[in-house]
């Protein structure tokens, strides 16, 4: 009996360890992340925030932790966003040509008119085309702005779900689905040039291959610092 209560203490035990330990993943992070900056290696930073800075510190507390957001994975939608804008610029393409095409013709047949009333004609003619292209050439202008934009921010968000994965390449990593948390930690750094503020942005992707039926879990990434002041 005694054991058994023994071994129920333990366990207990056991339980608030780790949760103490992670329920404040900043704590940790952090503690690493400038451990690391005072032995200046910039290899273990990088293994920490996706664009590591390194500070003068002589000492630094965290002032405030945001609540925990938890939020659906967005890769897949983003992904397929993209997708369907790339779609549209190749069919805009096509479209886009066609009307410079019938525009080039009608300057040509201008060109080539033998009477007055013929080129007015076709002056009139190239009015029309050049409107129409150029209503075109616009709509495909902004197509493909939207693609480039769609295509840098889905990289971008596969780049911080690969780093916070820790799982090398994956092949299907646009497809998993699973939840990402999110947190911002206000910190004040004591320099010995000047005490400066900074707001960091981390995240964790928690996913799973529903084809495999694997879960991904990952770790408590610095996605971005911000210097507050």
């Amino acid at each position: 009996m005694k054991r058994r209560s023994l071994c129920v203490i333990g366990v207990v035990l056991l339980v608030f360890v780790l949760q103490s330990c992670t329920s404040h993943p900043e704590e940790v992070l952090l503690k690493r992340y400038f451990n690391a900056i005072a032995l200046n290696d910039v290899t273990t930073m990088s293994t920490m925030a996706v664009e590591p800075i390194s500070m003068d510190v002589e000492s630094w507390e965290i002032i405030s932790v945001s609540e925990e957001k938890i939020e659906p994975a967005s890769l897949p939608e983003m992904n397929r966003l993209e997708l369907e804008l790339k779609k549209k610029v190749e069919e805009s393409v096509g479209i886009t040509l066609d009307a410079k095409d019938e525009l080039l013709d009608a300057e040509y047949e201008r060109d080539k008119a033998r009477t007055r009333a013929a080129r007015r004609a076709a002056q009139n003619k190239i009015k029309g085309l050049q409107a129409t292209y150029d209503e075109i050439y616009a709509v495909h202008q902004q197509l493909q702005t939207d693609y480039n934009e769609a295509k840098a921010a889905t990289a971008r968000e596969e780049q911080i779900a690969s780093f916070s994965l820790g799982a090398g390449d994956i092949t299907n990593i646009r497809d998993l689905t699973g939840e990402v948390h999110s947190k911002e930690v206000d910190i004040k750094v004591v320099g010995k040039e000047a005490t400066k503020n900074y707001r960091l942005y981390l995240r964790i992707f928690n996913l799973k291959d529903e084809v495999l039926n694997v879960n991904r879990r990952g770790q408590w990434k610095i996605i971005k610092f911000e210097l507050l002041s």
